[in-house]
């Protein structure tokens, strides 16, 4: 195998989709708020290759077991091996890149990918598995007004993270319930099942827009409004359609709400400080 088909494979083994979009979130978050968004961008980066790197070295063997094609360490595309490599070395940057954000905001990002760390390793089995990505993302809007002007975020926009991270975890989870709950992961969106998780995770997504919406001082304004308006006739027509057996339609709500709270996130930047 060639070194470019290798280095490939090494970034599929990173969850290359979440990665980016978290990253981004907290470059473009850190813009509308005047911080440093090449430093928090380069931050974020390293925590979600170290996070995502580590979850598939630490899943090689049920992976295996489930047959994952489409994880490149089951196909022998990247030995496990030089994933875990990748994991310790993006670790090790994670530190200086998350300090260099500023002493406070670097501590409390290496919190949140503590609290990635503690999924990957233990929570995601347990009934606990919606508790790393309410801290995680919640965290996210304090950890870029630190970097920015040293102070916390409301609590509106700490909220709406912890519920945005949620609801993710929930909608995440759909496509690989079956493969994971057979090879011993009982995480909350395992023990709700298929619909109830599709259908919570809609609820709380909507829930998030609402607080995006109306947590920041003054009117809502055409957008703000606009925003529940989309997010809840979206919400509503899935969880209606989700009574049908074998429907998709909540979770594509849940993902369709979802890109309406990170846009409606991003507008209100400027909000957080």
């Amino acid at each position: 195998m060639t070194t470019q088909a290798r280095a490939r494979a090494l970034y599929r083994a990173c969850h290359p989709e979440p990665t980016m979009a978290v990253t981004a979130i907290a470059a473009g978050l850190a813009q509308a708020t005047g911080g440093p968004a090449v430093v928090v961008g380069l931050a974020f980066l390293s925590g979600q290759l170290t996070t995502g790197w580590t979850n598939d070295w630490l899943d090689r063997d049920r992976d295996v077991a489930s047959d994952r094609r489409d994880k490149p360490v089951v196909r022998g595309d990247v030995p496990a091996a030089v994933v875990s490599q990748a994991a310790a070395f993006a670790g090790l940057l994670c530190v200086p890149l998350s300090l260099a954000m500023g002493l406070a905001a670097g501590v409390v990002h290496l919190v949140a990918v503590a609290s990635a760390f503690a999924y990957n390793a233990r929570l995601k089995s347990t009934l606990l598995s919606w508790a790393p990505y309410a801290l995680s993302f919640g965290l996210i809007p304090s950890i870029v007004t630190l970097a920015a002007e040293d102070v916390r975020a409301p609590l509106w926009a700490t909220g709406a993270g912890a519920l945005l991270g949620v609801g993710a975890h929930l909608a995440n989870a759909l496509p690989d319930l079956d493969d994971d709950a057979a090879t011993g992961v009982h995480g909350l969106p395992h023990r709700l099942g298929a619909t109830l998780s599709a259908a919570l995770s809609a609820v709380l997504l909507l829930a998030a827009t609402v607080l995006l919406a109306l947590g920041p001082d003054g009117e809502p304004g055409v957008l703000g409004w606009g925003a529940v308006g989309v997010a809840g006739v979206v919400t509503a027509v899935g969880l209606v359609l989700a009574r049908r057996p074998g429907s998709r339609t909540a979770f594509l709500a849940a993902i369709v709400v979802a890109l309406v709270d990170v846009a409606l996130l991003l507008v209100r930047g400027a909000d957080l400080l």
